[in-house]
Parts: structure tokens; sequence; C-alpha cells
């Protein structure tokens, strides 16, 4: 397992290295796409448009478990795979430990303060009125009971990818999704549940995702660093400052995500119920090319990672120019789909003109954004796999707060409604071109380093 390991972050082809690693986390990330999708559609099948807002006026809450993701999977992840291209097999063991059960509490505290703070945390998200009951039965669910199971179904996924295990990961997050899709129109049709049905579905699926996952580390036990033992649970200050020096700004950059999809559903939900689920449906549809965007960054950061650990500046410069190309070569093709379906696609998931016209218009303004938010995808993943995290920080605060906060304001002010939908494409526009500026400093000063490290070892005497 670890000669496999090495080889692959050190000798295969960079193109079959890349696809290797990220294959399998794409195809998990468009099951996770699949299975918001299913609660999307089958609420959808409902054709009340209140379930349909009632999903979508909760999503920034769920978006907000992605900070504890980052904060503890991405920022172990980080670590355990610049532990591995140094040769520290027991650091990985140990980061793996202090990730798992830092999301296990953080998920159990998650669900605490969404109890004691309900009421305040439903006007936070524009829940009022009609919209009020349904948002109520579908947040029990998804974040009372299954905040906990949530959180540690992404971070073990990180845990295992960090060390090349991708498929591993992939096949215990896209278990789970594909529950979720199997029991979606079970809880919400058959049981008549609504938008609760949707939540209950995802709950279980999140259980039997964690359930899957422990059961792994049992078995391969000899044949994995991955390790959750209460003894393997020793953090020391160097180990903290490694998981949290990429996985604080990783973690504020989702919450950053949440602040921005707050905004919005508060500006979209003074135009009705009907603008609130076309959106729902428009973020929720245009989340498959995001989603690959951000499949490919993820399944390469573990190789970035390595090489940049190990001094291998040709390396980690291939695999990060390879992947850009490829992942762009995909979101122009889905962005130019997706512009002319718009208004077939939202079709697909309600049959009412109003939202389908609304739906159609918000889609066109997102799917624009997609090229440029794949080379923001990139720069931030290499900031991660490197331990630089600041640079991710940097680049999250200027997307949100700089960038696309104001102009989501100014656009609903110029084009009321409509303009909502275009305010990522001006935020992305700026941060590809400091993407492509921030990765040729990186490829240069790992060069420079890796030319340091080389004269070093040539200076010192052979024996």
């Amino acid at each position: 397992m670890k000669d496999q390991r090495t080889e692959l972050f050190e000798s295969i082809p960079v193109p079959k290295a890349v696809w290797t690693l990220a294959v399998p986390t794409i195809l998990s990330s468009l099951v996770m796409v699949l299975y918001n999708l299913a609660d999307t559609y089958f609420v959808g099948m409902l054709n009340d448009p209140l379930q349909n807002a009632a999903v979508t006026l909760a999503a920034p809450v769920l978006l907000a478990f992605n900070a504890v993701n980052n904060l503890f999977g991405v920022g172990a992840s980080s670590m355990m795979s610049r532990s591995l291209g140094m040769k520290d097999h027991e650091t990985v063991r140990r980061a793996s430990a202090f990730g798992f059960y830092c999301a296990l509490f953080c998920g159990l505290l998650f669900s605490l303060l969404a109890w004691l703070l309900n009421g305040p945390l439903l006007r936070l998200l524009g829940a009022n009125g009609d919209t009020l009951a349904p948002t109520v039965q579908y947040l029990k669910w998804t974040v009372l009971f299954g905040a906990a199971p949530s959180i540690l179904n992404v971070v073990m996924a990180y845990l295992f990818r960090s060390e090349g295990a991708t498929l591993h990961a992939s096949i215990g997050t896209m278990s789970g999704c594909l529950l979720n899709i199997i029991l979606d129109p079970i809880c919400i049709l058959g049981l008549d549940m609504g938008a609760a049905g949707a939540g209950f579905a995802t709950f279980l699926s999140n259980c039997a995702a964690c359930l899957y996952f422990l059961v792994l580390i049992v078995i391969r036990k000899n044949k994995t660093l991955v390790c959750i033992t209460p003894k393997a649970f020793r953090p020391d200050r160097r180990l903290v400052a490694g998981v949290f020096g990429v996985g604080i700004p990783a973690s504020i950059q989702n919450l950053l995500n949440v602040t921005g999809m707050t905004v919005m559903t508060n500006a979209i939900a003074a135009y009705g119920a009907e603008a609130v689920a076309a959106m729902g449906i428009a973020q929720k549809t245009t989340m498959i090319p995001c989603y690959i965007a951000m499949g490919v960054s993820q399944g390469v950061m573990p190789l970035i990672g390595y090489n940049f650990a190990a001094r291998n500046a040709k390396r980690m410069k291939d695999a990060t120019l390879y992947t850009t190309k490829a992942s762009q070569a995909i979101m122009i093709t889905m962005t130019i789909l997706y512009f002319i379906f718009a208004g077939q696609i939202v079709g697909w998931f309600m049959k009412n003109e109003q939202i389908i016209r609304y739906g159609a218009a918000f889609m066109r303004g997102l799917c624009l954004a997609q090229p440029f938010l794949c080379m923001d995808f990139m720069a931030v993943g290499v900031f991660q796999a490197c331990g630089m995290g600041k640079r991710a920080l940097l680049f999250a605060f200027l997307r949100k707060i700089v960038l696309e906060i104001p102009a989501l304001l100014v656009l609903n002010r110029l084009i009321p409604m409509y303009g909502l939908a275009y305010a990522q494409l001006a935020a992305e526009v700026v941060l590809a071109t400091a993407a492509i500026l921030f990765l040729m400093r990186i490829f240069r000063d790992t060069q420079a380093m890796a030319d340091r490290a080389a004269l070093e070892d040539a200076a010192i005497p052979q024996e």
C-alpha cells in the first residue's frame, strides 16, 4: 500500500496521477450534486413553492457545516499530505485523529447551538409567515439531529483522500448520497413529509456514510495511516498550528460563503416565494459544473501538497497546469450548454411558468461565472495543499466581502432581482486574474526553494 502510494505521488505520469486522484473525487462531487438536486426535484413534485422555498432558505445553515468540514477536513488532510511528503507517518496518524475528534465535538456543539438559538436563526435566514413551519421541520432533521453525521462524513472522506485513497473516500460519500436519492421519494412523497422528508432522508444517509468509514478504518487498520484511536489524539503546538494554519482560513472562507448566501436569500425573499424557489433551482443546478471544478481541485491537492513538501517543483507545477487546462475545458463546455438550455433545465424541476421564467434568467447569469470560478478553486486548492492558509483566506475575503456582496447590493438596485444572478460573475473575473498571478509566483518560489535544496545537498561531502 505504501509503495503504491509513493509511486502515485512521485513517478506515475502526471495526467494519469491527476485523473487517478481526481476522477473518484469528481464522481463523489457529482453524486453530492445529484442528492442536492433530488431534494429540489422531489420537493418540487409537490408543486408547492413554499416547500421548495424552505429548502432554499435553510441552505446557508447546511453550507455553514463546511466551515467545520474545512477547519478539520482540509486542515488535517493538508497536514497529512505534507507529512507524507516528508515521510513523517506518525504525524499523519495524529493529524487524522485530531481532525476526527475535533469534528465530532463541533458537530455536537452545532446541534446544541441550533436548538438554543432556533428563533434568531430562523429570522436571520428570512423564514417567516408561510415558509416558517416547513423550514423548521427541514432544519430539525438536517441540523438538530444531523449536524454530527453530516460533518463527520465529509471530514473522514478528506482524511482518506489525503493519503491517495480517493476511491475509498468517494465510495463512502457516494453511498450516502445514493441512499439519500433512494429515500427522498419515499420520505417526501410516500410518507407525505414534504420538506421534512428531504431532511429526514439526508439524516439517514449521512449516518450510513459515517458507518461505512468507521467500518473501513477497522477493516484496513494495517493498510491505512488514517487513525481514530483515542490514544492517537495527542495534539501538540506543531500539529495544531499545522492543521489550523490551513483549516482556519478555509473555515472562514466558508463562513464568508454563508454570509454571501444569507445576503442573497434575504434579497431574493423580498420578491416572493416563486423567486426564492427559482433561485434555489438555478443555484443547485449550476452546482454541477461548480462541484466538478471543486472535485478536480480537491482531488489533486494530495499530489500537489506531497510534491511541494518533497521540493519536486516541476511535478507540482505540471500537475497544477494540467489540472487547470482540463478543468477549464469542462467548465466552458458546460457553461455553453447551461446558457442555451436554461429554460428546459428549470422546467424539469417545477411546471410553473413564472418560476421557469425567473429560474432561466437566474441560471444564465450564474453559469457565466463558472469558467472564472474554476481558476479561483484551483488557486485556493494549491494554497491549501501547500499550507498557505493566509493566501486562501485573502481570496475568500476578496470574493465575498470586497467583491461579491457589494456587487449583490449594487446590481440588485440597478437591475432589481435579476441583477443578483450576475454578482458572482463580477467577483470571479477579478479573482481569476489574481489567481493566475499568485500561481505564477508560487511556481517561481517553489522552484527557487528546490534549487537551493539541490545546491545544499551537492555541498554536503559524500562519505
